[in-house]
């Protein structure tokens, strides 16, 4: 019997998964929210889709925020290349980092987790493989719940203290790939691809498919999506 509630940011990729799957192995009754920020494909956002179903989460909502209005992102703005290929994936900050997203993405998840009562918000950010990106950081959420627990009437209230849970923030990609498939997630059902091809199919060469190769294949196990 679930007893108890939490907001999960669920992004439609392999990270975001695996996050809400750990949620609900730690009993929480899962209200997935997903974002159509601008991105330069919808191929997320209907991996999202299929991942709250095949979960049951108990409420999926998509939020149209519309950050392609700032640019500043090869994810948001079809003028800049997706890098593909790169050296180092974790030394510098690259032109996919949206600019402000978890921020905003956390902010709307504070909101709608507010009005339900609800205490922890789970986020599938990632500080070893990673693309760089600094709002990815420790040291960047637990500066978020602190402000996040000055803004919220309830928490003001000494009604609760609202968490920002980051389950696989400390985990290689093979650990959260090991964890997902314990879990039993299917990731036939996620994207991670920042360029896919007009198939669909994933590249196979940007930031986020060679990490998530790079995973599967230090986990021992084979990626089920077919690559361009």
């Amino acid at each position: 019997m679930v007893s108890k509630s939490a907001i999960v940011l669920l992004s439609g990729g392999l990270d975001s998964a695996t996050t809400l799957a750990i949620a609900k192995q730690e009993g929480f009754g899962c209200y997935a929210m997903t974002f159509r920020y601008g991105q330069r494909h919808s191929g997320e956002i209907e991996a999202a889709r299929r991942v709250a179903c095949a979960m049951q989460a108990a409420e999926h909502r998509i939020v149209d925020v519309d950050l392609a209005a700032f640019g500043g992102s090869a994810l948001t703005d079809v003028k800049l290349a997706v890098p593909k290929d790169r050296n180092s994936l974790n030394q510098d900050i690259p032109i996919t980092y949206v600019p402000a997203r978890n921020t905003i993405f956390l902010s709307y998840a504070l909101a709608w987790a507010e009005v339900l009562g609800v205490w922890d918000i789970f986020i599938g950010v990632n500080a070893l493989d990673y693309s760089g990106y600094p709002d990815c950081r420790p040291a960047y959420i637990a500066a978020f719940e602190t402000m996040a627990n000055l803004a919220i009437a309830k928490a003001v209230q000494g009604q609760g203290y609202l968490r920002i849970q980051t389950p696989i923030i400390e985990m290689s990609k093979a650990e959260i790939i090991r964890k997902g498939v314990e879990l039993g997630v299917d990731y036939a059902l996620t994207h991670s691809c920042y360029d896919p091809a007009p198939s669909g199919q994933p590249c196979g060469h940007c930031d986020a498919c060679r990490l998530r190769l790079k995973g599967f294949q230090e986990a021992g196990l084979t990626d089920p999506l077919e690559y361009a």
